[in-house]
């Protein structure tokens, strides 16, 4: 477990040794603040007709659920985000090593393959729990000045994880495949999408193809999570996604290793 941690560390760091992580933070907190601002805007105005409202009519205000008129497709416009964001992360956290020649070093050194994966996938995932930490900034804000549900905001935040873990785990696979960043960044967005998107395929397909492919769509299993629902099923399919993603992406590792 230490070298997993030692790789996790170097990995790590070495995000904050070029402009890639700070231009990602910026970006990301940037993206994610404009959508908070305008589902708050959203849900003030919606307040602020109600209480005109009551008043016109003389009767006692509606009480908003925040939860539902803001958190939730709050945290939809998340995890649309780091769709976009998180295939940049992984890009290069393979392909640079081959590019630059150091990847033959990395697997002279007494390190399992095993443990180069794990290292490498747990640093993508701790830069993709840092992306979150301004937003659960921007929801603190909401427990200050209002009172919501808590436990849908942490569930919401599990289920972010989990499917950033995926998406890691994919992103890691590509880079093994290639020395190109922008091919591998590009490869692990269209591998992504193509799991986003394939659940609108379910409204077109028959009774029988429908519920595979309702399945598999990356998306689909977060939507309870967004509810404040944790289920074991979505845990599990997860969970069973990320442990592909890390396997194949260790398989392509060793078949290097054997055929230099």
């Amino acid at each position: 477990m230490k070298k997993v941690m030692a790789i996790l560390e170097k990995e790590f760091k070495s995000f904050f040794y070029s402009p890639l992580a700070y231009v990602v933070l910026a970006l990301f907190t940037a993206l994610t603040g404009v959508f908070f601002y305008l589902y708050l805007s959203s849900f003030v105005e919606a307040s602020f007709m109600d209480a005109i409202r009551s008043q016109q009519y003389r009767q006692p205000p509606q009480k908003l659920n925040v939860n539902l008129m803001l958190i939730r497709p709050y945290f939809w416009n998340i995890a649309l985000i780091t769709l976009f964001t998180l295939p940049i992360v992984t890009m290069r956290l393979f392909s640079e090593e081959k590019k630059q020649g150091t990847v033959e070093l990395l697997y002279t050194t007494p390190l399992s393959s095993t443990q180069i994966i794990l290292g490498k996938f747990l640093a993508g995932l701790t830069l993709s729990a840092a992306l979150l930490i301004p937003t659960m900034f921007f929801q603190g804000l909401l427990f200050v000045y209002g009172d919501p549900e808590f436990w849908p905001v942490v569930s919401g935040y599990i289920g972010l994880l989990l499917m950033g873990s995926a998406f890691i785990s994919m992103g890691l696979f590509i880079s093994t495949t290639t020395e190109n960043q922008i091919i591998a960044a590009i490869g692990g967005f269209a591998l992504a999408l193509l799991l986003w998107i394939i659940g609108w395929g379910a409204n077109f397909a028959g009774p029988s193809l429908a519920p595979l492919l309702e399945y598999v769509s990356i998306i689909n299993h977060f939507e309870d999570f967004a509810q404040g629902v944790v289920d074991t099923s979505h845990l599990a399919y997860y969970l069973l996604f990320t442990f592909v993603g890390i396997y194949f992406s260790l398989k392509s590792v060793e078949s290097v290793k054997w055929r230099a």
